[in-house]
């Protein structure tokens, strides 16, 4: 049985209306005007620094107010899961996987905390045996240590990557390792400007790709 490893935002869910709406109190607090939906999604993926530092820009607010601006977002963060809801067809294709032997792991930019208290908020997180965040280690992807600790954490077998954007194709690159697309997530490049194995759009194919794959193998 393989180790499939998931990115979180943007593949298994849909977080950046609640993403937004943490951004735009943190915004609100320094009485600028609020980022739309749409550059929530553009400024998600490298983790919530990069996202605050993109956030600041956007607003012409200077450097010198990344720290505290940081701190009160990421204060914020845990609390964000009232808007987040998984993908269509995502309980089901995790459900397959898990009857199928599979051991599945979480590998995201998210700070640990939040990646945490969404999942369990959602009822997903007995889906994973290992979770890893944007701060579970000095780096964060697209460097692949993440991801190798989180594979390492499920033990022997073949290994696999899911995410939806050009920081996990990047770092499945990086890693080695066999890389699944969501295409409906948060990407930013086109598919075929993004390496990767296999592409999907609809969780229900997800299973059957796996098991491909596996038998290609």
């Amino acid at each position: 049985m393989a180790r499939i490893v998931f990115d979180l935002d943007g593949t298994l869910i849909d977080s950046a209306p609640d993403i937004h709406g943490i951004a735009n109190k943190v915004l609100e607090q320094e009485r600028c005007e609020g980022i739309s939906l749409a550059q929530t999604h553009d400024f998600i993926g490298n983790g919530a620094a990069v996202f605050v530092s993109k956030m600041r820009a956007a607003r012409g607010i200077g450097d010198s107010e990344q720290a505290r601006l940081y701190t009160d977002f990421v204060a914020r963060y845990d609390d964000a899961v009232t808007l987040t809801l998984p993908y269509s067809g995502v309980l089901a294709a995790l459900d397959k996987l898990k009857a199928s032997g599979h051991r599945l792991g979480i590998c995201t930019n998210k700070p640990i905390s939040p990646c945490r208290a969404v999942l369990a908020h959602l009822k997903m997180d007995h889906y994973f045996d290992t979770m890893w965040g944007g701060d579970s280690l000095a780096v964060h992807k697209p460097d692949p240590a993440p991801l190798h600790a989180a594979f390492a954490a499920l033990g022997d077998g073949p290994q696999l990557y899911v995410g939806d954007s050009d920081v996990d194709a990047e770092t499945g690159q990086r890693a080695g390792v066999p890389f699944l697309l969501y295409t409906e997530g948060y990407r930013k490049f086109p598919v075929e400007q993004m390496p990767h194995t296999v592409a999907f759009s609809d969780f229900a194919e997800l299973p059957r790709l796996v098991h491909e794959l596996l038998v290609a193998a």
